[in-house]
C-alpha cells in the first residue's frame, strides 16, 4: 500500500510556507505570517497611494479598488487559517484517524481516488495561480518590447504591473518595481493558494467519508464479504454493524459542520469582495477605449475571479451530490433482509441523508453550479445593460 501521507505532501508544503499547517511549531507559524503579511502591506501602501492620487476620479478610484480588493481576500484567507488553528488541527487529526481505520483493500481504494483529486487540484491550482500572476504582471513589459521591436518617434506609455503609486518616476524605476511586484504578489498569492487547497482538502475528505458511508451500506448483506461476516447468522446481528455505520455518518455530517463553521463567514466577506471586484472591473472593460493592454488585463482578471469562484462551487456541488448519494445507496440494497429494528435505523440514516449537505458563503450563498451559474448570468446581465 502506498503511504497517504503522499497525498497531502502538496498541502503540507503550501500551507507550511504561509504558516497556516496546524502542527508547526508557534515560533515558526509566527514568523511566516509574519513575513507573508508585511510582504502584502509592501503591497497595500502602494495600492493605498495610488487610490489617493486618483482624487475625485471615478475611474481611476475604481481602478485602485480592484487591486487592493485581491490583497484584503489574501490577507482574509491567511488569517482565516490562523484564526481557527485549533479546529483545522482536529480536522487534520481526524483526517489522518480515518486513514488509519481502513481494513480492506475497497475502502482503501475508496479513500486514495478523493485524496488523489485534492492533490491533483493542489498541483494544478498552484501553478495555475502561479503562472496567472506572472503572466498578469508580464504584460507591463510588452510596451517596452513593443519599443525594441517597432520604435516609434516617441516611447509608447508605460502600464505599471498592478495599479500602484511608489513615489518614484515610474520609467526610471520600472524594472524595480516590476520584479518587487512579481516576487511580492507570487507570495501574496500563496497564502490564497494555501487556504483554498486546505479547504478542497477537507472537503474531498468528507466527500470520502460520505462515499464510505454508501459502501458500507452497499455491502451489509453481502453474504460473500468474509471481512463484514458475523458469526450469529440472525437478523438481529446486523443492528451492530449498522450502528457503526451510522456513527460513521454522523462523523461526515459533524465533519461539514466543523468545516462550514470556519469558512462560511470568511467566505461571506470573499463574496462581497468578488462581487464588487468583478462589478468594478466589468465596468472598467466596457468603458475602454481601445487600449487592448489593459483590456486583457481586465479579461484576465474576471477570469481569474470567475475560475476561483467555480472551484469552490464546483467542491460544494460535489458535496451535496455525495450527501444524498447514501439515501440512495441504502435503497438499492437488500435492507427488507433485516429485523424491524434494524430497518428503523437506516431509515434514520436515510431521513438525514434526503437532506443534502452543504457550504455556504455567510450562511446566504450556498457554493453549488446552480449558484455559479447565477452568478454568471448576473454579472452577463449588468454586463449587457452597460
Amino acid at each position: 500500500m502506498e503511504t497517504w501521507r503522499h497525498y497531502y505532501n502538496i498541502v503540507y508544503k503550501i500551507s507550511s510556507l504561509t504558516g497556516t499547517w496546524p502542527y508547526l511549531k508557534p515560533r515558526a507559524r509566527i514568523f511566516r505570517v509574519v513575513v507573508i503579511t508585511i510582504t502584502m502591506v509592501t503591497v497595500l501602501v502602494p495600492q493605498f497611494a495610488y487610490q489617493f492620487t486618483c482624487k475625485t476620479n471615478v475611474q481611476c478610484i475604481c481602478e485602485a479598488m480592484t487591486s487592493y480588493l485581491l490583497t484584503f481576500t489574501s490577507l482574509l484567507k491567511v488569517y482565516t487559517c490562523q484564526l481557527n488553528t485549533r479546529t483545522i488541527k482536529n480536522l487534520t487529526q481526524h483526517l489522518f484517524i480515518d486513514w488509519k481505520g481502513l481494513k480492506t483493500s475497497e475502502e482503501y481504494e475508496i479513500m486514495k481516488l478523493y485524496a488523489e483529486n485534492s492533490r491533483r487540484f493542489c498541483v494544478m491550482y498552484t501553478v495555475y495561480c502561479m503562472l496567472a500572476v506572472t503572466t498578469f504582471m508580464s504584460l507591463s513589459l510588452v510596451p517596452f518590447a513593443l519599443d525594441a521591436v517597432w520604435p516609434l518617434n516617441e516611447s509608447r506609455p508605460i502600464i505599471p504591473p498592478y495599479p500602484g503609486y511608489y513615489f518614484v518616476e515610474l520609467r526610471e524605476y520600472f524594472y524595480k518595481i516590476f520584479w518587487h511586484s512579481i516576487i511580492a504578489w507570487e507570495i501574496t498569492i500563496v497564502g490564497i493558494v494555501a487556504h483554498d487547497c486546505m479547504f478542497v482538502t477537507f472537503v474531498e475528505h468528507v466527500c470520502s467519508m460520505f462515499a464510505l458511508v454508501g459502501f458500507y451500506f452497499e455491502n451489509l448483506f453481502n453474504k460473500d464479504d468474509k471481512t463484514m461476516k458475523i458469526a450469529n447468522n440472525s437478523n438481529d446481528t446486523y443492528r451492530e454493524r449498522i450502528t457503526l455505520f451510522i456513527n460513521k455518518h454522523q462523523d461526515a455530517l459533524k465533519f461539514v459542520e466543523h468545516i462550514e463553521n470556519i469558512f462560511t463567514i470568511p467566505f461571506g466577506a470573499q463574496m462581497i469582495i468578488v462581487t464588487i471586484g468583478l462589478s468594478i472591473t466589468l465596468l472598467q472593460l466596457t468603458q475602454q477605449n481601445g487600449d487592448i493592454l489593459i483590456s486583457i488585463k481586465y479579461v484576465l482578471y474576471v477570469l481569474g475571479q470567475l475560475f476561483h469562484l467555480f472551484c469552490l462551487c464546483f467542491e460544494g456541488q460535489k458535496l451535496i451530490e455525495h450527501s444524498i448519494q447514501t439515501c440512495d445507496k441504502i435503497y438499492s440494497s437488500t435492507w427488507y433482509e433485516v429485523s424491524m429494528r434494524s430497518q428503523k435505523l437506516i431509515v434514520m440514516v436515510m431521513m438525514k441523508s434526503v437532506r443534502p449537505s452543504f457550504l455556504s458563503a455567510g450562511k446566504i450563498y450556498i457554493f453549488s453550479l446552480e449558484s455559479f451559474t447565477t452568478v454568471i448570468k448576473a454579472k452577463l446581465s449588468c454586463t449587457c445593460y452597460i
